[in-house]
């Protein structure tokens, strides 16, 4: 099972075509999820785009879409919650967007129970969800294995997502910071910097420089998400930014990843 909510691009076809290669048969739910979205979030004008949504899962060999209204996915009367504590879902996206891994982890959950799936399948520029999703797998033992994909970059180094359809070409041109601040902090990761207030800060930097609104910049755990002091090799930089209506997220994996390109900065 690949879960998604539509509009899907290059990232969400790396996922799909690793599932495909990988199992005897796979499905791609398209629903765009009420549940996570915040009260002035873009609930209302996130990207729909059903029709190339499926000529793409018929290009790649996917066997089966389920793409569930809202009505079938929360029935009225529906009284069952799911709640994501402690750091995993309190802090950097739990705290920015209140209740929204709560609303991940039930239609995920649904989605599970619905599909059965042997594997389901995730991009990791979603870090934190990511690690909510193998959480709750553990958790409530689905004995499903959560397979985690790297994330998929443009050529100038900006992670694929659909709400890059938001920004505006000069928008685009400032996001770069973003790759562009990411590389750095790795290479000073590489060089020996081990403070990760240190890596933060040049990250932030970078972003600010180029007038984004920075929501938060942090190195953490990549199964806990608690923030660490010194930096090690597999610990994340993540990052929460907005240009001006639009707000994005990205994450490197120290000592794991290659770094974003960020050319344009």
């Amino acid at each position: 099972m690949v879960p998604t909510m539509g509009a899907l691009h290059a990232g969400h076809r790396a996922l799909i075509e690793r599932a495909v290669a990988e199992n005897d048969r796979v499905v791609v739910t398209i629903f765009v999820n009420p549940a996570q979205f915040g009260p002035r979030e873009d609930f209302a004008r996130y990207p729909r785009t059903l029709d190339a949504d499926l000529g793409l899962l018929g290009d790649v060999g996917v066997h089966a879409a389920f793409v569930p209204s809202v009505e079938a996915m929360y029935p009225p009367g529906l009284v069952t919650r799911l709640d994501i504590s402690g750091p995993l879902g309190e802090r950097l996206e739990g705290a920015s967007r209140p209740g929204h891994f709560n609303g991940v982890a039930l239609v995920v959950t649904k989605l599970l129970v619905a599909g059965l799936p042997d594997r389901a399948y995730f991009g990791q520029k979603d870090a934190q969800q990511c690690a909510v999703v193998r959480r709750l797998a553990r958790d409530l033992d689905t004995g499903v294995e959560i397979v985690v994909c790297p994330t998929v970059r443009d050529t100038d180094g900006l992670a694929i997502s659909s709400r890059n359809l938001y920004l505006s070409p000069e928008e685009r041109m400032r996001a770069l910071a973003i790759p562009s601040g990411l590389a750095e902090a790795m290479a000073q990761f590489d060089a020996g910097e081990r403070d990760s207030s240190a890596l933060a800060t040049t990250v932030r930097s970078c972003l600010e420089n180029k007038g984004l609104d920075v929501d938060y910049v942090a190195v953490v755990k990549a199964d806990t998400f608690s923030e660490v002091e010194t930096a090690a090799p597999t610990n994340q930089i993540v990052l929460a930014a907005r240009i001006g209506n639009t707000r994005l997220i990205d994450v490197v994996r120290l000592g794991v990843d290659t770094a974003p390109v960020g050319r344009g900065v």
